[in-house]
């Protein structure tokens, strides 16, 4: 027998969610064969067979929360099934039969209850229903009568879906609301009462989605940047022709050469790593009442992926040439967007670069990814009519480029400073191979 546990899934995170059972109760598996998938705060995991067996027992169901180490399952060892299954052929279909044995013992054993304990009945009958715990945990969320649900196996069983399903039935809604109401109207003072009405009222329709842990997480990290660093944002603009103009010329020979694309990150990865030089502050980190400054760059690519933004980290990027990087940030950007990065992928970035230009947006204020103290966001290049000087006017490719920091620890002037050193390089790209 071997028990499928959590594995250890990185220094900050100590628990998951199950997103996916992959195999069923029953089913024969291989070594390495994928079980389940997990999601955490950060990444979604995939926990593979250790061993050839049948899954015999799951032991917690999708969307529960799990800790490490936790047991989660048994698989029946080779060896172990192959004897019982010639022992006994028919093994399977007496299991099968015993539990519904049980089953029906369990309903007897209710029964019996009720008779005995007739009062108490209609409080204490929603926990006799055969519901796995993440479906109880979702029907608590959205005030829903188990009894209700309708929606179930064929042996009466209730799970997360069927409760899903349950609470996005309008018809199911009125009829639980209304039955919401009547034990309101036993249990519940008159001032409670008056509140439910509007709730049956509002038949307008409408989807409650539960957020994905990793949402969860995003959301919470978010608010505490903006609640504990004292974030600023300041603007600059760049001339982007000589890089463009530089990508035009060599972008196929780029290409041919080391069998990757010359695009924009490149350029902003080694600006940014030349500024961060020069402003060290903005590379660091507070702890306490400590300062950290950090002397490596390991710069943090922000990549939109379908359970929300990740960080994926290009690690040593001052000792990376343009295709190195260009080369690592595709690989990363391809890893976010199958969810299969790895833990230490995602962490320990030193400053990070996000790119809203790429859907389109203009100007933005990029927050901070803490407990960095920096993070420069890149906007869409668009034609604007720029002076050249008293007499000149022309058409400029422009980019509009914002820096969030702390300004606990970074001074508005060296912020603005910083920024304006990687204007300046990104104009003068050749700048780039001397400061980057």
């Amino acid at each position: 027998m071997n028990n499928i546990t959590v594995p250890a899934m990185g220094e900050s995170i100590t628990e998951g969610t199950i997103y996916k059972w992959h195999v069923k109760e029953g089913d024969s598996v291989n070594l390495g064969d994928v079980l389940l998938e997990l999601e955490t705060d950060k990444v979604n995991l995939e926990i593979s067979a250790e061993q050839d067996g049948v899954l015999e027992k799951i032991l917690r169901q999708e969307g529960d929360t799990v800790q490490i180490g936790e047991v989660i399952g048994r698989i029946q060892s080779g060896g172990e099934a192959a004897s019982l299954g010639e022992s006994s052929p028919k093994e399977p279909a007496q299991i099968e039969n015993k539990k519904q044995q049980a089953s029906e013992q369990k309903a007897a054993a209710v029964a019996t209850m009720t008779r005995a304990a007739e009062p108490s009945a209609a409080a204490d009958s929603a926990s006799f229903l055969a519901a796995s715990p993440s479906a109880r945990k979702l029907a608590r969320e959205r005030g829903i009568d188990l009894e209700q649900v309708q929606d179930r196996d064929t042996k009466g069983r209730i799970y997360q879906e069927n409760v899903r399903n349950h609470s996005e039935s309008p018809s199911d809604k009125v009829n639980s609301s209304s039955n919401g109401q009547d034990k309101a109207n036993k249990l519940s003072p008159p001032a409670v009462v008056a509140a439910k009405p509007e709730l049956v009222e509002n038949s307008k329709p409408t989807v409650r989605e539960r957020m994905s842990r990793r949402r969860a997480t995003i959301a919470k990290r978010l608010v505490e940047a903006q609640r504990t660093a004292a974030m600023l944002t300041t603007f600059n603009e760049v001339d982007m022709t000589a890089i463009l103009d530089i990508r035009k010329r060599r972008k196929q020979a780029f290409q041919e050469k080391h069998d990757v694309g010359l695009g924009f990150m490149s350029f902003f990865t080694k600006a940014v790593v030349g500024a961060l030089k020069k402003f060290p502050l903005l590379n660091a980190e507070i702890d306490g009442e400590d300062i950290v400054i950090k002397k490596y760059y390991d710069i943090g690519i922000a990549v939109s992926a379908k359970e929300g933004l990740v960080v994926p980290v290009v690690r040593d990027a001052e000792r990376l040439g343009f295709a190195e990087i260009e080369r690592t940030i595709g690989e990363l950007a391809g890893k976010a967007r199958t969810n299969t990065l790895n833990i230490s992928e995602l962490q320990g970035g030193t400053f990070t670069i996000t790119n809203g230009g790429v859907f389109g947006s203009l100007l933005s204020t990029p927050i901070l990814n803490t407990p960095q103290v920096g993070i420069l966001g890149m906007h869409k290049i668009q034609l604007r009519p720029i002076a050249i000087d008293q007499e000149r006017m022309e058409n400029r490719p422009m980019m509009y480029i914002a820096l969030s920091y702390d300004h606990r620890i970074v001074d508005g002037s060296e912020a603005v400073r910083f920024l304006v050193a990687v204007k300046e390089m990104l104009e003068d790209p050749e700048s780039l191979l001397l400061e980057g």
